[in-house]
């Protein structure tokens, strides 16, 4: 596995201690890179943000990682997800296995992983600029630090500001026309922990529920807003304020739909979705872009957080077998943009079909979906069961990891 190869970089600096982060400062930790990984926040917040569902090829990672026990003591499994119309009639079914898990448990657990395996994190380290030096890079921080290493990867988000440091002509994510809220809450009007995820194309939204194991209820809800919110907008919105708007279009959807959101105490949040094709390039001399900094995919599709963790996987791939750096980064472009491309657009498109402005149109859609969903899960495979073997080496000729 790249036996002839000068030795690898020993020390790499982590933007960003989300998905990404521990998970690539793991595999380098595999090779022999000493990766330290610097999160602006100044402590976790392992109970912040909404859910999501971790597909099988993100599972798959974390198989190879060693690390998958970790992550699904904090989760419970969807075992097939269930669509339905207004009206409750359902009109499909995806038999895919995930596992359903908050977005703050999973970051936690990676985190506790990593730390684990001697990883060192840096709270507090607010990422400002860096230079390229001599034998690699150095990173300032606005809390007036600095940190060098032989090359620097950014695993901020999909607002990196890693991005736009060393890419300052890099578009930006583009906002889809969709609102995401969520919560959290406990009813006994919802369907009992079966492992069924439910999701409805309701008249003014689209809503998806599950009940786990313990009775409580995960829910989210997507709806079409053409402006844009600014930036933090959002945040601002109270609970009650949400919880008014959210039973207000969902008044005349079938049952459970309002009265799990009115069941909802306390902790309703909204976000805009947005979402980035791509960038031209994802890496510039001795710096990288991995997961929603280099390419940001919308939720409709459940794969950001496994993009993330295949981008790890593969470049720290290219970083053994490959010379430098700079091939290095190369190689990972040229091995992950049409697999990510591909999935981001398959997002939009999927979020764009969550509404239908009318009767005629739900009519059509309830008749046709079952037929798409057949062809949907088909189209699914490819995704799921895509894996990066560990032990196979680099072939960038082949187009494959």
């Amino acid at each position: 596995m790249g036996g002839g190869a000068p030795a690898a970089p020993r020390k790499a600096i982590l933007i960003g201690c989300g998905i990404a982060g521990p998970t690539l400062a793991m595999f380098l930790q595999r090779i022999g890179i000493e990766a330290v990984v610097y999160e602006a926040g100044e402590e976790p917040r392992d109970s912040a943000g909404a859910f999501l569902n971790l597909a099988p090829n993100g599972m798959a990672v974390l198989k190879t990682l060693g690390v998958f026990d970790d992550v699904e003591k904090y989760g419970s499994y969807t075992t097939s997800t269930a669509f339905l119309n207004h009206k409750g009639k359902v009109l499909g079914e995806n038999p895919a296995q995930t596992l359903l898990i908050k977005r703050g448990l999973l970051n936690k657990a990676l985190r506790e992983a990593a730390q684990g395996r001697g990883v060192p994190i840096e709270f507090g380290k607010r990422f400002s600029s860096m230079e390229h030096t001599e034998t690699g890079v150095r990173a300032q921080f606005t809390d007036g630090s600095a940190a060098e290493g032989d090359f620097l990867v950014g695993c901020d988000g999909i607002h990196s500001k890693t991005r736009y440091t060393v890419l300052p002509d890099a578009p930006h994510p583009e906002y889809t026309g969709v609102i995401g809220t969520a919560g959290y809450t406990r009813s006994d009007q919802a369907a009992p922990a079966d492992g069924v995820m439910r999701m409805s194309f309701c008249l003014k939204g689209f809503f998806g529920y599950q009940t786990i194991p313990g009775g409580e209820i995960y829910w989210f809800e997507n709806y079409h807003q053409a402006a844009e919110p600014g930036r933090g907008e959002l945040d601002k919105v109270p609970h009650e304020t949400w919880k008014k708007k959210l039973l207000d279009k969902h008044r005349d959807d079938h049952h459970p739909v309002s009265a799990i959101i009115d069941s909802t105490s306390d902790g309703i949040i909204g976000y805009p979705i947005y979402d980035m094709l791509s960038i031209p390039t994802w890496h510039r001399e001795r710096v990288c872009l991995v997961g929603d900094a280099a390419h940001a995919t919308s939720p409709h599709v459940g794969q950001g957080a496994s993009m993330a963790m295949e981008d790890s996987i593969v470049l720290t791939k290219c970083l053994r077998d490959l010379p430098t750096p700079e091939r290095a980064f190369a190689a990972f472009q040229a091995l992950r943009k049409e697999r990510v491309e591909k999935i981001i657009k398959e997002g939009r498109k999927t979020g764009n079909q969550k509404a239908a402005a009318n009767g005629f149109q739900r009519a059509v859609r309830d008749l046709v979906l079952p037929f798409f969903l057949k062809l949907g899960v088909k189209a699914t495979d490819p995704v799921y069961s895509y894996r990066v073997d560990w032990d196979r080496p680099v072939n960038v000729a082949a187009r494959a990891a």
